[in-house]
């Protein structure tokens, strides 16, 4: 297996091991997109279905991308194939099981072992594979997931813009 693993490091020309902190009002700025993000999903997700628990690993993405948008782990082919995968497998071990421990279990295991071979590592999406094969229910989730895993996938370049013009104007 190559020694050289994208998703578990800085991304090319970040030219640092962790984002440097900021002072509270650029640490502050750069949380308003993350959290606009998690309430649009949240009010999306209200408006087109009652299962607000499939979406909870979407908070923890977008906490992490505010924590460090420059990170392999939060790059948009990180964030969409890992979060679309997970979901995926959770709701095909749902559908092939049943829901309970075995099928969460089976789409976890999975998750780990795909996400860690493909190059795809999200934390985030663990969760979203147990939440998909403990309780799905309808397609009609997956899609709204995958919608709402889009609008997070913008985050991350809302992230990296924010930290631009911050870095421009704290010259």
């Amino acid at each position: 297996m190559s020694q050289d693993r994208k998703s578990l490091k800085p991304i090319k020309g970040a030219n640092r091991a962790l984002r440097r902190r900021l002072n509270l009002r650029g640490e502050l700025a750069l949380a308003i997109a993350p959290t606009a993000v998690v309430l649009s999903v949240l009010a999306l997700v209200e408006a087109l279905s009652q299962q607000r628990l499939l979406f909870a690993s979407l908070a923890s993405s977008a906490f992490l991308i505010y924590l460090d948008p420059q990170h392999g782990t939060n790059s948009v082919r990180t964030l969409l194939i890992s979060q679309l995968m997970a979901a995926g497998l959770g709701f095909v071990t749902y559908t092939m099981v049943g829901p309970g421990y075995l099928s969460g279990g089976l789409a976890m295991v999975v998750t780990i072992v795909l996400m860690i071979v493909l190059d795809v590592v999200h934390p985030p999406a663990v969760a979203t594979s147990l939440s998909f094969a403990l309780r799905s229910g309808n397609q009609s989730n997956l899609l709204l997931f995958g919608l709402a895993v889009g609008i997070t996938a913008t985050l991350v370049m809302l992230e990296n813009l924010s930290l631009w013009v911050l870095a421009r104007h704290s010259r």
